[in-house]
């Protein structure tokens, strides 16, 4: 199912929150793709401070979430600049993830500091598929993604970063928050390519912070780095900055991912 034919199958529920059935073109592994989990928990709070941008997520994904899930918000604090909206997602199996949401209006400050450098990277055009023959996670046939920076996972890298053009399949897609949480999340840990034999991993929790109120870019395009700064213990805890075509940032995050193997 297309991104936007997806988006579109949400329905609002009597409970005042949201549903929608995932199909298992957009799993990974066991469970929902975790972008796309956090949009859908963002569509149900943006319906309750809808004149409000949205600056920031925090996302944990506390079970999997598949087959028929809600998404139901709760108004923690409405003030005249802010809100704060909570989301809990449910599945069969109970609490799936749970997320917070910061919306905030701008208003005039004594700063304008942007100081978010794009590496010096080739264009997608010329740029070739991140993956490699073989299996990959469901939900990654809905994007094009063009590696360009580090290597594909399980091949023992020395690097700890990864960068990719990613560019949604589905023309359609609206260039929105909503489309931004979905594309942001797809890249692999960066800590994946330098292990050299397949195990599980599972994100634990996923910060976002909006950096601009105007979704824009071209072609689709977008281009993400993964940086992971610690790998040990079963864990990893990466750094994560998205850009859109014209070098501009839209969005810098950080994830903790459990590493199992």
């Amino acid at each position: 199912m297309k991104y936007t034919d997806l988006i579109n199958s949400i329905t609002a529920l009597e409970s005042g929150g949201v549903g929608i059935t995932i199909p298992d073109t957009w799993m990974q592994g066991r469970t929902t793709y975790g972008g796309l989990s956090a949009a859908i928990c963002f569509e149900a709070a943006r319906g309750l401070v809808d004149d409000l941008p949205i600056r920031s997520a925090q996302v944990a994904f506390v079970g999997p979430v598949g087959g028929a899930v809600q998404a139901v918000p709760r108004l923690l604090r409405r003030g005249y600049n802010t809100a704060f909206v909570r989301v809990d997602m449910t599945a069969e199996t109970g609490v799936a993830a749970q997320c917070i949401f910061a919306f905030g209006k701008s208003r005039e400050s004594q700063l304008n500091v942007a100081s978010v450098p794009m590496p010096d990277v080739p264009d997608p055009e010329t740029a070739a598929s991140f993956f490699r023959e073989g299996p990959r996670p469901g939900f990654t046939q809905n994007f094009n993604m063009k590696g360009v920076l580090g290597d594909a996972p399980m091949t023992g890298s020395d690097q700890a970063a990864i960068g990719l053009w990613l560019r949604n399949k589905d023309e359609a897609t609206p260039m929105d928050a909503t489309a931004v949480l979905a594309i942001a999340d797809c890249p692999p840990p960066a800590a994946l390519s330098m292990q050299r034999i397949p195990a599980p991993i599972s994100s634990m929790t996923w910060m976002a912070e909006f950096l601009t109120e105007t979704i824009t870019t071209r072609d689709g395009w977008y281009f993400a780095l993964s940086e992971a700064q610690t790998a040990r213990n079963g864990y990893s805890s990466q750094a994560m900055t998205l850009w859109n075509r014209d070098r501009e940032p839209i969005l810098i995050g950080r994830q903790t991912i459990a590493m199992f193997g």
